[in-house]
């Protein structure tokens, strides 16, 4: 009995010492954690030279999902040579295509040399999912940025927002046709320009968004508004879907509106290959009638002519009796590699983006796109004015506040946290239906 009792105390010894040793090592920070730790405690100048004494002579690489990456490390590579014009640090941007910036930045934590240092990274649901979760991208929240007058850090800092861009309802305006509900872009025989979901995934998370219950409600009563002829035509679809919530596990009393909207949109919407070429069709004469969910500032690029206008469209929110959300707001947001070879370079140079109007000019420069800092934001409210004549309105932009307002443009904001819940079932529920259209 001794015996035995010797053994047992020997074993739950060992077991505690292990448990120890895993507690410990579960708990214990990485060199980048670490940094980023401090980082997070110093001023942007503080961060230039913590940079300026890691990269100088060396390169950093960076990969995003918006080439404008590169025009903003040039203006930081400028910003570091005035603290030391000796400096010769260098930051090759990369931006690769179809979506594959989840693969390569995966491929590269995996591998045993390490290249990338930071990302900005779109599609909230796969970073959710793909690289906070697994711990593979790490967040960083710069001490200015947190501190600036009207950041919105629990909204904006988990992860780390750089901008909110706007993709908005759009509809030709030659024509009779009028667009002053957001079912009406889902009504018998339309079909709105759309790119694809499976190209482009913040397009999927438009949709698992509109499940969540403050859109699914604003859904419920945008159709309460509508006349009993559209009403009708709607409800056979919420009721066909009204079954589908509990399985797929939501929990808004008004989960069945967003589901016929969804079906409605999947099944009506015209796939095209990019934003581009959706907005150059909606301002063309010819396109009487059409209609599109696009990002904004594609109109600031339309070149006007006798068959092409920015006044041929309009932008449906902006109609004083327009009810229901009127578009979508995704992010880019910026990280820091778990493996960064530069993480104080990474740190300095996601601050400057986010605390300085020079860092977040390669994207501020055009409406649209909205800084969670507010304080760097440039006003776009007048980029229709030609020579003090308001000749394109639609390219007036009202501004991130207005956009998100329920009393103005009321986008359905992106979160990865609930994007990445809800993705699972309605996933599959999405691609069933998109698949049964293709199939017809």
């Amino acid at each position: 009995m001794k015996k035995l009792l010797s053994v047992l105390l020997i074993l739950a010894t060992v077991v505690t010492l292990f448990a120890g040793c895993a507690g410990k090592k579960e708990t214990e920070k990485s060199e980048v954690e670490k940094i980023i730790e401090q980082a997070q405690t110093m001023t942007l100048q503080e961060l230039y030279q913590k940079a300026i004494e890691e990269s100088k002579g060396k390169t950093m690489y960076g990969i995003g999902n918006s080439s404008r990456g590169a025009t903003a490390a040039t203006s930081f590579i400028e910003e570091l040579k005035k603290i030391d014009p000796t400096y010769d640090g260098v930051i090759e941007w990369s931006q690769p295509k179809n979506n594959s910036i989840f693969t390569l930045l995966n491929a590269d934590i995996n591998s045993s040399t390490h290249t990338y240092s930071m990302t900005l990274i779109q599609d909230g649901n796969q970073i959710q999912s793909k690289m906070i979760n697994t711990g593979n991208l790490l967040n960083f929240i710069p001490k200015e940025w947190a501190e600036a007058e009207g950041v919105n850090v629990e909204a904006d800092g988990n992860p780390l927002t750089l901008q909110t861009l706007s993709k908005v309802f759009m509809f030709n305006n030659l024509g009779n046709k009028t667009y002053t509900n957001v079912w009406d872009f889902v009504y018998e025989g339309e079909a709105p320009l759309f790119m694809g979901v499976d190209s482009e995934p913040v397009g999927k998370n438009f949709l698992y968004m509109l499940t969540h219950d403050k859109y699914a409600t604003m859904l419920k009563e945008a159709f309460d508004a509508l006349d009993s002829t559209k009403k009708a035509y709607f409800q056979k679809t919420i009721d066909e879907v009204a079954g589908d919530a509990a399985s797929l596990g939501l929990t808004s009393p008004n989960a069945k509106y967003a589901l016929a909207f969804i079906k409605l949109w999947c099944e009506a919407y015209n796939e095209m290959t990019d934003d581009g070429p959706i907005c150059n069709e909606l301002v063309t004469n010819s396109a009487v009638g059409a209609t599109g969910l696009l990002v904004y500032s594609k109109l600031r690029s339309v070149e006007e002519s006798d068959t092409v206008s920015v006044n041929n469209i309009t932008v449906a929110a902006y109609q004083d009796n327009y009810v229901g959300f009127g578009g979508y707001g995704y992010k880019h947001y910026l990280m820091v590699v778990k493996t960064a070879p530069m993480p104080w370079t990474a740190c300095a140079f996601i601050a400057y983006m986010v605390t300085t109007e020079e860092g977040f000019y390669a994207w501020g420069k055009d409406m649209g796109g909205y800084s969670a800092n507010p304080n760097i934001n440039q006003d776009h409210s007048k980029d229709g004015y030609v020579d003090g004549e308001n000749k394109f309105p639609a390219k007036n932009d009202r501004g991130y506040d207005w956009w998100v307002s329920e009393d103005g443009g009321a986008l359905v904001i992106e979160d990865p946290k609930y994007c990445a819940e809800v993705s699972f079932n309605m996933g599959d529920w999405i691609d069933v239906i998109i698949g049964n259209k293709a199939a017809r």
